[in-house]
Parts: C-alpha cells; structure tokens; sequence
C-alpha cells in the first residue's frame, strides 16, 4: 500500500464531453472511502483561469436561467458559449491544442450552462446519491459497490449551492429562498433533488440528488447479485402471471422501487400498464403498452397540485389490466389501491415497513389505517432489505396474506449464510393462485421450476437489461414450450431466436 493509500478500483467517465478520471481508494487517516475526480488535461491553475473567464462570457452572452428547461434556447446558447469560450481560450492561452481547448470548452460549458462540480457524479452511473453538505466540507457520493464515499470535491461557497439549487428548481418551476427555504425538485433525467438553505441546515446550504437509473434493476439482474432465490423470483413472476397483486415493503434506500422495476419484466405484453409516482422512478420494457404519470407539488401560489390518490382515481379511468403505485402513504391512496384490486385490477406497490409483520401494522394503523380485512385483497408482501455495515441489498420476507390480514412468512433469508430457505408452506397463496389460474401445488411448483430454469438460462447469457430480459418473458407468453425449450437444452441466448 503506497503512501497509505489502497486502491479499490479506477475508471474513466465522459462528462459531455469532458474526460474524468475516477480513483476509488482507502487511505489510513480516513474512516470511509476517498473518491478521487481527476481532469486530464487540466490542472488546477487551468481551472482558476477558466473560472476567472466567467464574469466575461457572461457579459458578453447574458443568460436567461428562467429559460434553462427550454431546448432550443439551451441549445442556441451552447453553441454561442463554445464559439465565445474558444475565442476567450485563443486569447488567454494561446497556442493550446486542439484537442485539450475541445477538454476545456466542455468544462467551461459545464460550469456556465451544467450544473458544475455536481456533473460528474452526476455521469458515473455506479452512484446513487450525490450529497453537497456545505460549502466548508468535501461533496460525498452513495456508490452502488463501496456505499458512501468522501470525494476531493469542494464546491467554492454557499452562494454556488443556493444558485445550483435555484437553477434547478427554476427547471421546473419550484422556488428556493429565505421564505422557502426547503425545495424538492427533479432533474430532466428524473433524478430526485432535495435542497434546504442555511439556518435551517445549520452547517450550510445543501443539495442531495438521488439519480435516476439509467439502466434499472432486472429479477436476473438481482439474482445474479444475490438480491434475491431464483425460487423466490419464479413465485413472484407465477403469482404476475395469475394477476394476484402484491406489496412491497422495506426502509428508506431499501430497495423497494428498484424491485418494483425489476418485477415489472413479468407484466405480460399484452396488458394496459399505467404507473402512478411522485417523481420518476420506474423504467419497463419499452415494447409495452404503459403510461407513466407522476404527481405534482403546487406553485408558490399554492395552485396546480396533482397528488398521487388523483393520480389514481384518473388511472382507474384509463382501462388499466396492471396498476404500478409508487409508494402508499395515506389512508385514502390505500383505500383506492385495493379499491382498484376489488373492482379486477392487478397492482403492485410499495409501503414503507421493516417485515412483514410490520406491514401490516403500518397498513393498519395511522396514516394509512385501512381495515385489516381489506388486506385480503393482497396475495403476498415482499421484503426488501438493506444491509448499511455489507453494502448489501436483500429480499429478506416473501410472506402470503392469510384470510383476514395476517401474514404466513413463507421464505427468509439468513443474514450468517447470506441464503434463502422455505420456512412454511404455500396455504392461501396457492388456494388463489389455483382458484385464478387452476394450478394444483405441484403444478404450481413445477411452473415455478420451470421459470426458475429460464431465469438462470437468462442470468448465465447475460440477459439482464430490462429490454432483452422483458423480451423473454413476453416470448414466455406467446410460446412457453419454446423458452422453455430453450432454457432446459441451455441454448445459447441470441435475441433473433425469440421471433
């Protein structure tokens, strides 16, 4: 280990155009890791320059923040940024190859029109959340392999956070000031954005972003990763395939939604799929019929506020077959929620809870509070689980919901073996899943086997996207003896055998 440092792994990243360098390493006066943003190209007296030019492009090209979220003056305004930028570089760095003045006018480019310092976590799809704490402290970053990790990035003062945060907000309408000093916001990508203001944090302005997967979880994709049994997946995808509706619970950065996602790959094609979130979250096969709708917070006049149970009273309109809701988190988004099971509706959700016996304490109780016998529309609740100390995420409960709201946990997963076993025996869940479908238990346990064989047939060729993973499960539905085929002779994957 040279100069206390351990390195854990390293990679490039494009910032619109902009070369970075990533180093993740452990280094002995530190408690977490070190993320490491490097700019070839670009050292630091270069990137004071480039910052000193600021006040001058802006004085030659005035702009507009209210009109940042319009794409044709975006995109005027970046082509007169570079030209203006390449003149400014000719002047005060003469002689400059052309390939570092094309590094430095995207870096330029980020800083004037981008979101600045916050573009590069902001492009390295191994992170989850990005977190500006305060000016006087160095940024941090949730990576999806070595959890929160401290960053040698340092933004230059409180005003830089409150105008990234006012330029976010402006993007879609919110307000951010001493008056309103808390903002919720979102980026273009769907990238959730929280921002507070000094003195209500007290350290400092703040903005944590938490990203959008670009590309999200799939089931093969979990249980390649261990997330979840391949047993437990052929369940879920068997009780989809019946339209039996369930629940999915665990705590905050559980989870939850990401396996909402990953389910999503058994929804069958031919199906009506309207989704209902907060903020946008859920990416499905791109050959399905779906509409996604996403809720809306009021104007700082307090007018135009779309809320979630609207949301769903209008979906139910729509002629769904399969409702995806977000998260349940009143009584009244609930009680339309099996409202919605009750009239022959299939839906899948999430719910804020820690087992599955606490699921249904907090679906019972304020302020959710519905009637426990309305529980029995439900056929089961997954648990998902994540592990802070192992950087781990696990489907730790598959629990059926017995007559009258109870819950039979079926299969668990041991935290010391990090394995899944079957605890109890399927009793109501199958009773449903025969009623609907008419599969006795060893039908249901041969069907069950049989996807369990596609599903690793998939994981082993690398079928993990939610296209070609959802593809499958769509050629599942239209000829089963052949994906099945496929799977038993381990045949290798090749996405013109599906036509």
């Amino acid at each position: 280990m040279a100069d206390g440092k351990e390195a854990m792994e390293s990679y490039r990243l494009d910032v619109k155009g902009m070369q970075v360098y990533v180093k993740i390493y452990s280094a002995e006066e530190a408690f977490a890791p070190i993320y490491e943003v490097t700019y070839p190209g670009i050292g630091d007296a270069t990137k004071l320059l480039l910052m000193s030019l600021r006040p001058e492009l802006m004085a030659l090209i005035p702009l507009d923040p209210n009109r940042l979220n319009e794409g044709e003056y975006l995109e005027e305004m970046k082509d007169k940024y570079k030209q203006t930028s390449s003149m400014l570089i000719d002047r005060y760095l003469p002689q400059t190859p052309e390939e570092v003045k094309t590094l430095l006018i995207a870096y330029i480019m980020n800083m004037m029109i981008g979101l600045g310092d916050l573009e590069v976590p902001l492009a390295d799809d191994n992170l989850e959340e990005v977190a500006v704490n305060t000016s006087t402290e160095y940024m941090w970053v949730f990576h999806k392999k070595y959890s929160w990790c401290k960053t040698n990035i340092k933004v230059p003062n409180e005003d830089y956070i409150y105008n990234k945060a006012d330029q976010i907000g402006r993007g879609v309408g919110r307000e951010i000031n001493n008056l309103a000093p808390l903002m919720d916001a979102e980026l273009a990508d769907g990238s959730r954005v929280n921002a507070t203001l000094y003195p209500i944090s007290q350290k400092g302005n703040t903005i944590t972003i938490r990203k959008f997967a670009k590309n999200p979880w799939t089931m093969p994709a979990l249980i390649k990763n261990n997330t979840i049994d391949p047993y437990m997946a052929g369940l879920i995808w068997t009780c989809i395939e019946n339209e039996i509706s369930l629940l999915i619970s665990g705590g905050t950065a559980s989870g939850k939604t990401s396996f909402l996602n990953a389910m999503s790959i058994f929804f069958p094609p031919t199906r009506r799929i309207i989704s209902v979130e907060e903020t946008r979250e859920l990416t499905l096969p791109e050959f399905f019929q779906w509409i996604p709708m996403l809720s809306r917070m009021p104007n700082p006049e307090g007018k135009g506020e779309v809320t979630l149970y609207q949301l769903m009273i209008n979906a139910l309109r729509q002629r769904p077959d399969i409702v995806v809701v977000g998260e349940v988190r009143v009584e009244r988004d609930a009680e339309t929620m099996f409202e919605a099971i009750h009239t022959g509706h299939a839906v899948y959700g999430t719910v804020h809870a820690d087992n599955a016996s606490d699921t249904i304490v907090r679906m019972t109780n304020p302020p959710i509070a519905v009637p426990k016998i309305m529980l029995n529309a439900l056929g089961a609740v997954l648990v998902q689980f994540r592990h802070r100390a192992k950087g781990i995420r696990r489907t730790i409960e598959f629990a059926e919901v017995l007559k009258g709201g109870d819950v039979n946990v079926n299969y668990r997963w041991n935290m010391r073996t990090d394995a899944f076993s079957q605890v109890s025996e399927l009793t109501r869940l199958a009773d449903t899943i025969n009623l609907y479908g008419g599969l006795s238990k060893s039908e249901i346990a041969d069907g069950v086997d049989k996807k369990v064989k596609i599903l690793k047939w998939m994981v082993k060729n690398g079928v993990l996207d939610v296209n070609s993973s959802g593809a499958v499960v769509s050629a599942y539905y239209k000829n089963k003896e052949k994906i099945i085929g496929f799977a038993e002779d381990d045949v290798k994957y090749s996405g013109e055998m599906l036509r």
